[in-house]
């Protein structure tokens, strides 16, 4: 579903990401790791349109996107979240989640002025909307406003408006920072709840490896820029490059 082909994004002398080449299948959940600094978050904006590539191809669904706007990726059906939230913090949260799928009726002008063109459309998406709030635990602070909601609630409500903009790959920056650890389960729970019924992909960013290895079924590790190593979550853990790239760290 998705292809990087040596895929490099330099900020003057500094190599951000060097020449990183991986794939993520269509109905997987894959992990992206790395000690902080390693390129994580740049190669995700790279995917998504938000940083240009220096070199290097990205394909998703078979078609080149490298190059195109961070809106016509979206509506391609490549969605991320941010490590940062990016809310409306005046909004409440369900109108936050109903901002972001694409192709609402109501919001031309012209059909604004006629109810009964967007409203069975506006009932659906207000009841999806509830439905993934609901399962995110969400429910209660529905009519809140996002300045009043915890870092933990708003981090939640990032992936809710992630999983309502209409995705067939979901690219998540830290889902569960700033979440106690059962709601992490849980959150990891809802998204093996996702692939298995609605058949999305996932390629998730996230520090806390006792819950991420216990859900994914491949991931990626940066380092410096560069790929250094990859393949199933316990061989990956017993890498002795990835064990010193942490320690390293620390």
């Amino acid at each position: 579903m998705l292809e990087v082909i040596d895929l490099a994004r330099y900020f003057g002398g500094i190599k951000a990401l060097d020449g990183v080449s991986l794939k993520v299948k269509k109905g997987s959940i894959v992990g992206l790791i790395g000690p902080n600094g390693s390129g994580k978050t740049t190669l995700f904006n790279v995917v998504t349109g938000f940083y240009e590539p220096t070199r290097g191809e990205v394909w998703f669904n078979g078609e080149r996107i490298d190059g195109l706007n961070p809106n016509e990726i979206y509506l391609k059906g490549l969605v991320r979240t941010f490590q940062i939230p990016r809310l409306f913090q005046s909004l409440s949260v369900l109108e936050n989640v109903l901002v972001t799928p694409p192709h609402q009726i109501g919001e031309s002008p012209l059909n604004a002025l006629f109810k009964k063109k967007w409203a069975n459309q506006e009932m659906n998406l207000a009841r999806q909307a509830f439905n993934i709030l609901k399962m995110l635990g969400l429910a209660p602070y529905t009519n809140i406003k996002v300045s009043d909601l915890s870092a933990a609630h708003i981090k939640l409500l990032e992936t809710a408006r992630g999983l309502m903009g209409g995705a067939k790959l979901l690219l998540l920056d830290e889902p569960t920072a700033g979440v106690a650890y059962t709601t992490a389960r849980e959150l990891f729970d809802f998204i093996v709840k996702l692939r298995d019924e609605k058949g999305l992909t996932f390629f998730i960013i996230e520090h806390r490896l006792e819950v991420l290895m216990d859900y994914v079924e491949y991931v990626y590790v940066l380092h410096n820029g560069k790929l250094l190593s990859e393949g199933k979550p316990d061989e990956v853990v017993e890498d002795k490059k990835v064990i010193e790239a942490y320690i390293g760290e620390g």
